[in-house]
């Protein structure tokens, strides 16, 4: 049985990590759970699963050692910058860690993959197009390859106007085409922010540099990644867009357990592809920049977005502001070396002090 401490246990994918944990209760426990400020429904997720090693950040108090002492896998699914604080803790407590929060590599990949090399721990990708590159390289991170290629649903704003985009509301650009998931990523899915996130990320989990990695649109989210190799050849993974497929394969590699509704090709009936718009949607742009620059540049880029996010679903700022809040940020604050975890921390609380000055003004 593998045991798991379950960070993040609260949101869309904690509670989807959740489901699969029910549907195989003779294959995985739950040694630990961590939520950001829910402590009702952390204690009733608790209390289901007969877990008594919790934490809720909310609270107060460093992380605590004990949260990874139990378990054979640390599953990090919380959200924004938090999750960079337990990904680091994890793998200092030389545990495997399954990751399904992108700020860790976007903020901190320089200290997260050297920490990760130095402890001899792995990193499993549990979104759904790192899964998928993950699955096309045969399950290995080091495999060679000539090209990366990120699908990306486009979100629900593909084929608007630069002036309709200034009309979006927050209950807009929540209804997501094609995935269920939480209000953060689901806005940074519309504005292709989390392209550029996965396309960071790409760089740090397969070695990529920028110039191999690249996103298409692909609206139906069948396809979830491709792989190139120096024949021509490209290798996919392929799928109904449900997380519990990747989530449940970071739990079971390299084998596989029943999951999901296997795929119909006939009933699909075909699969588009386009360019991506980079020019109407500016923070993918911002984040690619970001990325190039590296130090602690992403992390300007995550904690002004993840502000620019906040003011947008209070109706504080319109949908063009959220690029235009990470752009300040990034112009202001100057890049330095990643060379620890409390720089990239001061990067942050820069960002956002930054941010919330650019929307409200003092």
């Amino acid at each position: 049985m593998k045991k798991i401490a379950l960070i993040g246990c609260t949101g869309s994918i904690g509670m989807q990590t959740l489901d699969v944990v029910r549907r195989y209760p003779g294959e995985f426990s739950l040694t630990a759970l961590a939520a950001g400020h829910d402590r009702a429904k952390l204690e009733r997720v608790a209390s289901e699963f007969g877990v008594r090693n919790l934490y809720c950040a909310s609270e107060g108090g460093k992380i605590p050692s004990s949260l990874f002492e139990d378990c054979d896998v640390a599953f990090i699914a919380a959200g924004g910058f938090a999750g960079l604080g337990y990904t680091m803790s994890a793998i200092g407590a030389h545990k495997t860690v399954a990751l399904a929060n992108k700020e860790s590599l976007v903020c901190g990949g320089e200290l997260v993959t050297a920490a990760a090399k130095r402890a001899g721990v792995e990193l499993l990708p549990v979104d759904s197009e790192h899964s998928a590159i993950w699955q096309s390289l045969g399950f290995r991170r080091d495999a060679p390859f000539e090209r990366l290629v990120l699908t990306a649903s486009g979100g629900p704003f593909l084929h608007c106007t630069k002036e309709e985009l200034g009309r979006v509301t927050a209950k807009d650009a929540l209804r997501h085409p094609t995935w269920e998931m939480g209000a953060k990523i689901t806005v940074d899915s519309a504005t292709l922010l989390n392209k550029g996130y996965e396309t960071i990320e790409a760089k740090w989990l397969y070695g990529a540099d920028f110039s191999q990695i690249e996103a298409v649109v692909h609206p139906e989210s069948v396809v979830h990644s491709l792989v190139y190799f120096q024949d021509g050849a490209a290798v996919a993974q392929l799928g109904y867009p449900d997380m519990r497929v990747p989530i449940q394969l970071a739990l079971t590699y390299p084998e596989r357990l029943p999951c999901a509704k296997p795929l119909d090709l006939a009933a699909v009936g075909a699969l588009h592809f386009e360019r991506l718009p980079a020019e109407k949607f500016p923070c993918y742009t911002l984040a690619l920049n970001a990325g190039r620059e590296g130090g602690t540049s992403p992390a300007v880029l995550n904690g002004a977005a993840e502000e620019a996010v906040r003011a947008f679903l209070a109706g504080g700022i319109s949908f063009p502001q959220i690029a235009e809040t990470i752009e300040d940020a990034l112009t202001r604050i100057p890049r330095t070396d990643a060379l620890s975890y409390e720089a990239v921390a001061e990067a942050d609380g820069k960002a956002r002090e930054t941010a919330k000055k650019f929307i409200y003004g003092k």
